[in-house]
């Protein structure tokens, strides 16, 4: 098949398999004369993401129940640039709202990228106890003390799986010197690299394009993604590794939020935590039914053992490493759900 490019792609009709997450009507950007207060809410997902319409039910409802004081405009599908680009925006208050990738976030407060610790987690029950707990409430103070307002509930992206279009990956020798792009992260980054890969990091707007024309030999993201950016388009295997696990801080800019009345900051608070919650059943059923669905659209599937890329990664110190970057406090409620790593 031609490949199609991923602006064009998805906007086509939604597959089978993503429908079920699509229920809530979209929210178009409206005239905002009227209210009060009229903010932007920006990030990666594409329109027709389930987070993307759990964020616009969400938008519709503050509207609501503000009485119309509070119009938030969801720009979706990088409108408004990459995510290093729209997290500058944020932080130099052009930007009101963004969903922000752990890993991205982490550029500018390392410790968001402790969710991202390589094979860490083997299922949700694992993830949610961790992140729902003290060592998320950890994050959630670092982010904080930037000047930057963050929401309790962090957004599911789902667990990451590696995807090629080269050669299968069946176990650990087959990353060996792949060329991987990987998020503007450096946990990510060191990550590939400790395994025997040749890591490069791009922002997911120019992911479709440097596949393919053979820039990376592969990438690496959670099932829904791979498919609602049409990546089985430029790839043909998927590994599914679930070497991490990803979540979306919902950040707002600190002045902007300030500025909202206490009302209305509850309002916002309770309906995007409300949101969060939703996404993530979203998330967790549409990623059940992928495996099937990306096999119909030709992609081949292999299940590597994750046992020897987690003994690798510790033989070669990753795990220790980055013991030391995050210190012991933070490492301690990494490790109270899951095992000992370092």
């Amino acid at each position: 098949m031609t490949a199609m490019h991923p602006a064009l792609g998805r906007r086509a009709a939604v597959t089978g398999a993503a429908a079920i997450a699509l229920a809530a009507p979209a929210l178009r950007p409206r005239p905002v004369s009227a209210a009060e207060f009229s903010y932007k809410f920006a990030g990666d997902w594409p329109a027709d993401y389930p987070l993307t319409r759990r964020a616009e039910a969400a938008a519709r409802r503050i509207r609501e129940e503000s009485s119309g004081r509070l119009e938030i405009s969801i720009f979706p599908d990088n409108q408004m640039g990459g995510d290093t680009e729209m997290l500058s925006q944020l932080r130099a208050g052009a930007l009101e709202f963004m969903p922000v990738p752990a890993g991205v976030l982490s550029t500018f407060i390392p410790a968001a990228a402790i969710t991202n610790v390589g094979f860490v987690f083997d299922d949700y029950a694992e993830v949610w106890p961790t992140i729902d707990g003290p060592l998320g409430a950890a994050v959630r103070q670092k982010i904080l003390a930037s000047g930057h307002h963050v929401f309790e509930n962090i957004w599911d992206n789902g667990f990451r799986q590696l995807t090629t279009g080269t050669k299968p990956v069946r176990g650990l020798a087959d990353v060996e010197g792949l060329k991987l792009r990987v998020p503007v992260s450096p946990l990510h980054t060191s990550l590939w690299q400790a395994l025997g890969a040749s890591p490069g990091a791009i922002n997911m707007s120019e992911v479709y394009s440097a596949l393919q024309t053979r820039v990376y030999d592969g990438q690496e993201n959670a099932l829904p993604i791979i498919q609602f950016f049409r990546l089985y388009e430029v790839q043909k295997y998927i590994a599914l590794t679930s070497h991490m696990w990803e979540g979306y801080w919902i950040l707002a800019n600190g002045p902007a939020w300030q500025r909202l009345p206490p009302d209305i900051q509850e309002i916002v608070t309770r309906n995007l935590n409300a949101s969060a919650l939703q996404g993530r059943e979203d998330i967790a059923r549409l990623s059940q039914t992928l495996r099937a669905q990306l096999q119909s659209e030709g992609m081949t599937i292999t299940t590597p053992d994750r046992a020897p890329f987690r003994e690798k990664l510790s033989r070669v110190g990753f795990y220790a490493g980055w013991k030391r970057k995050f210190g012991d406090d933070l490492w301690a409620l990494l490790e109270a759900h899951t095992r000992h790593l370092a």
